[in-house]
């Protein structure tokens, strides 16, 4: 457990940084721009919010199939999906990826980033201005989403699995055959007490980083030293 929160304070905290530069302009007898910086692009940029959309996409047909419980077919599949089966894991894992790409395009758009960074001057080496920069950030973005949504469906089934276990029996045709031989710490999980699901963990853990990055914003706007370097306050001179 405690690897798995430091596993999740790592890759919310992780980025890829974009090498940016800015051309010198010449307005009066001032000088503008001129200097290096980077675009920043987290792993993880749609947050936890894919993992709130799934898990309420993912219980819709349970429930729908639970008003109808007196069909037969209709117990058999909600059975087949419900939690712990192999099914609801694949169902969840899928809507994961897919909510971390949909959310993520409608949060950042490349276009628009290229295009302000061509309007003050800014371009990346060796990319070219303009379409090239959206389709080379773009093409970025799409990568860090991959690895951002498999790193949230993992923290998501990962304490499931724990707990739960992973029910291969209810696989269609080879479910009785797997179970046979799969060890029982996966078909019914490690009997471990951890009262906080994947989503919790993730909120609490991004809460608790943005806590402290605002206090560190606070402290260096009023000229304080940072707490987490020296491990003291001290005020201003």
């Amino acid at each position: 457990m405690l690897l798995v929160t430091a596993f999740i304070v790592f890759m919310e905290k992780s980025q890829r940084r974009i090498p940016v530069q800015y051309a010198k302009r010449v307005v009066g007898r001032r000088v503008y721009g001129g200097q290096n910086t980077y675009l920043p692009l987290r792993v993880n940029t749609g947050g936890v919010i894919p993992v709130i959309f799934a898990s309420s996409v993912v219980m819709v047909p349970s429930t729908v199939a639970g008003l109808f419980s007196e069909t037969e077919w209709l117990q058999n599949f909600s059975q087949a999906i419900s939690w712990g089966q192999p099914v609801y894991y694949l169902m969840q894992i899928a809507a994961i990826i897919f909510f971390s790409y949909f959310y993520v395009s409608i949060i950042f758009n490349p276009v628009d980033t290229a295009e302000n960074m061509r309007k003050y001057g800014g371009f990346i080496p060796g990319i070219r201005s303009g379409r090239r920069t959206a389709e080379y950030i773009d093409k970025i973005l799409t990568r860090l989403t991959l690895i951002g949504s498999i790193y949230l469906a993992g923290v998501t089934v990962l304490p499931e699995l724990m707990i739960f276990g992973f029910k291969v029996d209810g696989l269609p045709w080879i479910g009785s055959t797997l179970d046979s031989f799969t060890p029982t710490w996966i078909t019914n999980g490690l009997g471990i007490d951890f009262y906080f699901g994947g989503t919790s963990l993730l909120i609490v853990v991004g809460v608790a980083m943005d806590f402290v990055q605002q206090v560190e914003s606070q402290l260096v706007m009023r000229n304080y030293d940072g707490f987490l370097k020296r491990g003291r306050i001290r005020g201003r001179r």
